[in-house]
């Protein structure tokens, strides 16, 4: 899905310092024997499916990023939803046009555009991103063109509930950036295969289409290709 030979040198550079941004907290965290889920559900007792944590979501007001955790999939512990707010969108982009309107639209006073979900191990690591319809995260629907000039605008730049899974989502996000656009283009793809084949239904409120794209990943695996790739690189130039 990602086309490692057409990334830049600084791209590179730039998901390097991401990932060392990411294995720094798993190395300060693990020094309390804690873990990035464990940092997020830890204060709120039993953990309940479906229940967002923390309650009411983590908001930065800055970048007008929003994130929450929580669980309803087999095969995983959870996941991290990751929004950006209108605020934190560039001026020209809208939502598209021709999509069905929901009361849960009308209920809030801006838009918001789902990122990327992050699904999680009970071991608190990530282990696969994915994206969804429209309907699962009560979303506003931007083409994947637009989705993807939000990557590098989310941010969570706050301490609560978790200075350092605030940092990890922040890195996770920067580091599989290229990926997170293919997955974004693959689920439009999915879009409008769907809606072909399913001409008299809703395709943003079908429920039978939940998740339009999902890889699986490793960080370390991750890692390696790139400190691999940058290494060719720079051997190549003291060559020249």
């Amino acid at each position: 899905m990602l086309d490692w030979d057409s990334l830049t040198l600084q791209e590179l550079e730039e998901m390097a310092e991401a990932g060392q941004e990411v294995l720094n907290c798993y190395r300060v965290l693990a020094k309390s024997s804690d873990n990035i889920v464990g940092e997020v559900i830890k204060d709120y007792g039993t953990f309940y499916e479906m229940d967002h944590y923390p309650p009411g979501d983590v908001y930065d007001p800055e970048s007008h990023s929003q994130y929450y955790y929580h669980a309803h999939r087999d095969g995983e512990h959870g996941h991290f939803h990751t929004f950006v707010r209108s605020e934190g969108m560039p001026e020209n982009m809208a939502p598209i046009q021709d999509q069905s309107r929901q009361d849960y639209m009308d209920e809030r006073d801006d838009n918001i555009c789902h990122v990327i979900a992050i699904s999680m191990d009970n071991r608190g690591l990530p282990i696969s991103l994915f994206t969804t319809n429209r309907w699962v995260t009560a979303e506003n629907w931007y083409r994947a063109e637009d989705v993807i000039r939000l990557i590098d605008r989310f941010e969570m730049d706050l301490v609560p509930p978790s200075w350092p899974v605030n940092i990890w989502l922040t890195a996770v996000i920067r580091l599989y950036k290229p990926l997170i656009a293919a997955l974004l283009l693959e689920r439009d793809r999915k879009m409008e295969e769907w809606q072909a084949a399913h001409p008299d239904e809703d395709v943003f409120e079908d429920r039978d289409l939940e998740v339009t794209s999902e890889i699986r990943i490793s960080v370390e695996e991750h890692l390696k290709k790139i400190e691999a790739l940058l290494a060719r690189e720079m051997g190549e130039k003291v060559a020249i």
